[in-house]
């Protein structure tokens, strides 16, 4: 027990022990000292703060070991791999999309080795990013032209800075937007230089709002999807197809914000209300603006698909080099962009979509597993329940899927407990807790992700 500060002997003493000595060899001086400097400034703040001191002998083997700890805290990687058990399957704060296997080894390459980035190999003269996914996007939405940029909210405001700054921007009052972080619509507007001009109430807009609201200084009307909340009841919005005529017979641009955007239908999923890119852009819209990581299921990107003309004026914007993807997101996107063509089925090769399409049994089967590996570890109170799992990330709110999910409960852990021991495992699980018990959603775990909750579980029993 260390009872005064005297008791605390200086760094160069306890570098000076025999078994602190060896510890260099493996970890180096820096480290070392680092480790000791944090232990003895924590003792020496408990000691004047009042508070017991309760160190091993400085040339014991317990010592060595915290010190070791320390290190190894220190070296961790800050961001790691997670297991999401949430049952939010496009978790923002876990990393939204996973990426297929393809995605991943493209990455990989073009981090390994140089690549064609900005170089046409065809004429030997320099290339544009843009054109390694161009065509694929173009391709899959039917799309005059496209380009990417680093993530949506970039595609908006580099969308409304090169067609709308020190012009008007006409939006409906229930379409302003707040996005995670606190980052709201009128505010990416401004940044934009343009002036929005709301139009409508909040629960009803008509075209004739949009109509009458355009004047000379008109440049965009702006739709965004209200991906993220629903406003029900009393509601009314104008069709696509009436803004567009709108917007041609008054010579403005028609763009919209769809948030998340998606490839195909997912109606057969019982998932509706998100409208696939290529239908939006089949009624006259101009200009779409969606994201990589969501129901796309690729790396973090901003997608502007539309007309020509203005896809051209967005390449050559100044803010283009600010915003621009980087070589990593775009080999990822380019690999996602193609499992949605044959021969490939996205929803079998990419993970967002896979555990979406993935039948209610299979989902049970997975539950029941987990189930009896829990009580394999001697738990008795383990319970399988059918549950709904949320798409997450601002996509489709109101809209659950049919999940299964574990439960149990730990007895003398509560489950704020067991949820804290659980994040500190190799692997971190990360659950919900219901009704005082621990839950584990499994539509969208693998088989590994199973046995990694099981083994974490385990570990945390023989403590």
């Amino acid at each position: 027990m260390i009872k005064t500060l005297r008791d605390i002997p200086q760094i160069q003493t306890l570098l000076n022990q025999p078994l602190i000595k060896a510890l260099q060899a493996e970890h180096g001086h820096a480290q070392i000292v680092d480790a000791l400097r944090q232990i003895t400034d924590t003792a020496r703040r408990d000691l004047r703060d009042k508070r017991d001191v309760d160190l091993p002998p400085f040339d014991s083997n317990q010592f060595v070991k915290m010190v070791e700890e320390r290190i190894k805290t220190a070296s961790a990687r800050s961001l790691r791999t997670v297991i999401n058990a949430t049952g939010v399957l496009i978790h923002t704060n876990l990393g939204r999309a996973c990426l297929a296997p393809e995605a991943v080894a493209a990455m990989q390459a073009v981090a390994t080795t140089p690549s064609n980035l900005e170089f046409d190999l065809k004429t030997g003269k320099r290339g544009s990013r843009h054109a390694h996914v161009e065509a694929l996007i173009c391709t899959l939405t039917g799309a005059q032209a496209a380009v990417v940029v680093n993530n949506c909210a970039a595609a908006v405001l580099l969308s409304l800075m090169a067609t709308a700054a020190g012009r008007n921007v006409v939006a409906s009052r229930g379409e302003l937007i707040e996005i995670g972080g606190s980052f709201r619509l009128p505010d990416v507007i401004a940044q934009s230089g343009a002036t929005l001009r709301e139009v409508g109430a909040t629960n009803k807009t008509r075209a004739r709002d949009y109509a009458d609201a355009i004047d000379g200084d008109t440049a965009v009307l702006l739709k965004s999807h209200t991906s993220n909340f629903k406003i029900v009841g009393f509601t009314a919005a104008p069709d696509r197809r009436e803004l567009a005529r709108i917007a041609q017979e008054n010579d403005v641009i028609l763009m919209e914000d769809l948030g998340s955007g998606v490839l195909i239908d997912l109606a057969p999923y019982g998932l509706v209300d998100e409208p696939v890119v290529a239908d939006i852009l089949k009624t006259g819209v101009d200009l779409v603006m969606f994201s990589g990581d969501k129901l796309l299921g690729g790396p973090q990107a901003g997608i502007i698909a539309g007309r020509a003309d203005i896809i051209n004026d967005l390449k050559s914007h100044p803010l283009m080099r600010a915003v621009r993807i980087d070589k990593l997101s775009l080999a990822a996107l380019e690999a996602t962009l193609r499992l949605y063509r044959p021969p490939y089925d996205p929803t079998q090769k990419i993970p967002v979509l896979r555990m979406v399409s993935e039948p209610l049994e299979a989902v049970q089967k997975r539950a029941e597993c987990l189930a009896q590996d829990f009580k394999h570890l001697g738990l008795e109170d383990v319970e399988v329940f059918q549950s709904t799992c949320q798409l997450g990330a601002g996509t489709l709110p109101g809209q659950d899927l049919a999940s299964f999910a574990v439960s149990i409960a730990l007895n003398g852990m509560s489950p704020d407990q067991l949820a804290a021991e659980l994040r500190q495992s190799e692997t971190p699980v990360i659950g919900r807790i219901k009704n005082d018990r621990s839950i584990f959603d499994v539509r969208g775990l693998s088989d590994t992700d199973v046995l990694g909750i099981s083994a974490a579980v385990g570990a945390i029993l023989k403590q």
